[in-house]
């Protein structure tokens, strides 16, 4: 009688959630992962409210998050989540400027910062690397982290929008989307004094005269953002 064939164990493959509502780049970005024998797509939500949920309910070991999200910044997103699941891996990919978010993602908690624009062959490299325990920046900003720490005086100059606290600069974006102070605050789930007191702060860190002057500013920062 012919021995039974032994069944060649099969490994769980790395459960990645994507937090993204860009259609186009996640079902790209899936592809590519899904593509991969040992990571899959496990699931995907549009919003940092849906990202947190499914955190929770599918146990994911990477998130990989855009900074512009409809209801919070991708930058505090990846501190809930590390608040709530501290084992869980937090990648960035987004369309803003590395230079200015990079080094304020990996306070935050994440793992590496991507942008959007780079080739998908980058992305799995981040991805590997995160993976593997290591952090994942572009060469660009390692070198500039390097010689920030080491006080270097070539080191870049510090832009106005960095001296922003993360919160600061997510009520800004939302003044530079066309948001009124009520609007932000239902969004942000903030009440109105607190978002009335963040704009405060903004006018005083940016040198800021009065409302129209900070919506002007508000919205060619963003515009400069998203490359308009």
């Amino acid at each position: 009688m012919t021995p039974p064939k032994k069944m060649r164990a099969v490994r769980p493959r790395t459960r990645v959630l994507l937090v993204d509502d860009h259609p186009v780049l996640v079902e790209g970005l899936s592809l590519i992962i899904n593509n991969e024998e040992d990571l899959e797509v496990c699931g995907h939500a549009v919003d940092a409210g849906g990202g947190l949920e499914l955190a929770g309910s599918l146990k994911p070991d990477l998130a990989i998050v855009d900074i512009s999200l409809k209801d919070s910044d991708g930058i505090q997103l990846v501190k809930n989540l590390k608040a709530r699941h501290p084992e869980l891996l937090t990648l960035i990919l987004s369309l803003h400027d590395e230079a200015l978010y990079a080094e304020r993602a990996l306070r935050a908690g994440a793992s590496g910062y991507v942008m959007k624009q780079s080739p998908l062959a980058t992305v799995l490299t981040a991805i590997r690397k995160v993976l593997d325990g290591g952090i994942y920046v572009s060469e660009k900003i390692a070198d500039q982290m390097l010689a920030r720490a080491s006080g270097s005086k070539t080191a870049r100059q510090v832009s106005p929008i960095e001296r922003l606290s993360d919160r600061e600069r997510e009520v800004f974006r939302k003044i530079g989307q066309g948001m009124g102070t009520k609007e932000i605050a239902d969004l942000l789930k903030l009440s109105f004094k607190t978002v009335e007191t963040y704009r405060a702060h903004i006018k005083t860190k940016l040198q800021i005269a009065n409302a129209a002057e900070m919506i002007q500013k508000a919205t060619l920062w963003v515009r400069e953002e998203s490359g308009g």
